[in-house]
């Protein structure tokens, strides 16, 4: 395995080249924000807290709203549907796991104008029973953030032997909702939290389904502002991906320290 892994070097260079491709055009944007004429100043960023622009501010505010709603049930639906079949299937049903897996992963090779078109039917009809909220993207949603989350959990699993926890929490009386709330999901914590964290990002960043669907969330809050501010609009993107690092950063550092705590 070391004849074929690339060297120091190249991973430096591979490394320098991928964090160049992401800085460049972060720093592009923050350099815009600080534009103002002829020269830079943090007047853009200032105007974040002036009471004058409040509501032409009021969309993002909204739309943000409306997004950590979205993430809250779309975690939902991630941490007590998905976890708990992927469980399921593990455990009782191995011969469907191909099968499964690849319905799970199917929707990242489907584009997202494509689901709107299929999706947009269905939410015709809930519209009808459940309203038109914004928080019922969060069916749509679900379904988006299925193949990121379902390869996060399923790491964990392959990493812990379930079966002989199931089966021995089984063997001392306890029932199935114990087995997996009490057993299996401390054991999953890491999956579970990468997951959850990673459909978070993928929430507050998603557009087109928001956008097609008529449905107003913080990304298209942003294009709303743009029209009047571009300046806060750019500022507001910074804060949104600085906020999507941080969660990276968490979800490192969690993978971390329960390596650390295996290997201790």
């Amino acid at each position: 395995m070391n004849g074929i892994a690339p060297s120091r070097v190249t991973r430096w260079v591979i490394g320098i080249l991928v964090g160049a491709f992401f800085a460049i055009p972060m720093l592009a944007t923050l350099l815009y924000t600080f534009r103002d004429g002829d020269g830079f100043s943090p007047v853009h960023w200032a105007a974040l807290f002036d009471p004058a622009k409040t509501s032409s501010y009021a969309p993002i505010w909204v739309g943000l709203g409306n997004s950590l709603v979205l993430a809250v049930v779309t975690v939902a639906i991630v941490l007590f549907l998905l976890t708990p079949t992927m469980i399921l299937v593990h455990l009782r049903f191995p011969r469907l796991r191909p099968g499964f897996e690849f319905l799970v992963l199917l929707p990242i090779s489907i584009p997202a104008i494509v689901l709107v078109v299929g999706l947009a039917p269905i939410y015709q009809q809930l519209g009808r029973m459940l309203g038109t909220g914004a928080w019922t993207l969060a069916f749509a949603y679900g379904i988006t953030v299925l193949p990121f989350a379902y390869r996060a959990i399923q790491a964990s699993i392959d990493a812990v032997d379930i079966r002989t926890l199931s089966e021995a929490a089984r063997s001392l009386g306890a029932g199935w909702a114990t087995i997996v709330l009490r057993v299996i999901a401390p054991n999953l914590r890491t999956g579970l939290l990468a997951a959850s964290l990673i459909s978070v990002a993928v929430v507050l960043g998603e557009f087109t389904i928001a956008s097609l669907l008529g449905r107003q969330v913080f990304q298209t809050a942003l294009v709303v502002v743009k029209n009047t501010d571009a300046y806060a609009a750019a500022v507001f993107t910074l804060l949104a991906l600085a906020f999507a690092f941080v969660l990276l950063i968490v979800i490192g550092l969690a993978g971390r320290s329960r390596t650390r705590k295996a290997g201790s």
